[in-house]
């Protein structure tokens, strides 16, 4: 019997261009694609064509992979996909969870895609070239009070922060709070950028400091960055230095 197998695959920031080959020789040799309705939308023509397309809201993930899963179940090769990385905040890991509860013969195969946090940090420069923390700002299955402490934690140990999921129109306290917190614990001057719609037509990007920083621009489509000690902003670009200079005197 051969084994039965399910693929989660990252779609990278949306451009057809940065879906990787993996990804894309996945998709196609796929009978079932199953994901959230606006990024089945940004999938090739040539990908969609002809497929079973299992297409839920923002809240249907359970079922949306519970569907999945038992059309892999009946023998047929199936994908989840997600943006970005499928195991950065993706499907790959309620995949999991799922399987190994309700369809224990399914293994979960998981396509790496091009996360938010690379794609953002290289159309700002080069922020990430040291130690940096990832923190979503979403309280729909984290405690706000556990957000607040990574966040404080990530401050004290002067690291760079990438922020997904930073505001939606209800929630917007906790990015205001999170500027608040570097801003005390790195400084006013930290610099800092706002990615919308990376890589996509209507991308925006905006390079500023922490004390003007533009809450009314970030939205569920942005990635905020903030820099630490070490971030400087030249050139129009941001960049964290890595202790070349002071090794080699460059």
């Amino acid at each position: 019997m051969s084994e039965k197998k399910i693929y989660a695959v990252g779609l990278g920031p949306g451009a057809e261009d940065m879906i990787t080959p993996q990804a894309l020789e996945i998709l196609k040799n796929c009978e079932v694609i199953a994901g959230y309705e606006y990024y089945l939308s940004q999938l090739p023509e040539i990908v969609r064509s002809g497929k079973t397309i299992i297409s839920s809201g923002m809240t249907g993930e359970i079922q949306r992979c519970r569907k999945a899963l038992e059309a892999a179940e009946k023998g047929c090769q199936v994908a989840v996909i997600s943006s970005g990385d499928a195991g950065i905040y993706g499907m790959a890991g309620l995949l999991m969870e799922i399987a190994e509860k309700e369809f224990p013969e399914i293994t979960v195969e998981t396509i790496p895609g091009i996360t938010a946090a690379s794609s953002a940090a290289a159309l700002l420069g080069a922020p990430l070239m040291n130690d940096f923390a990832v923190i979503s700002l979403s309280n729909l299955m984290i405690p706000e009070n556990i957000i607040l402490k990574r966040l404080e934690k990530a401050a004290e140990a002067d690291l760079v922060c990438v922020l997904y999921n930073p505001a939606s129109k209800k929630r917007r306290i906790l990015l205001e709070k999170a500027v608040s917190i570097y801003s005390s614990n790195v400084g006013e001057k930290t610099p800092a950028g706002i990615v919308t719609d990376a890589c996509r037509p209507e991308q925006r990007i905006t390079i500023c400091r922490l004390d003007e920083f533009p809450f009314e621009e970030v939205n569920m489509k942005s990635l905020v960055l903030i820099g630490n000690s070490c971030t400087v902003i030249r050139n129009k670009q941001i960049y964290t230095l890595r202790g070349y200079n002071e090794k080699y005197e460059i």
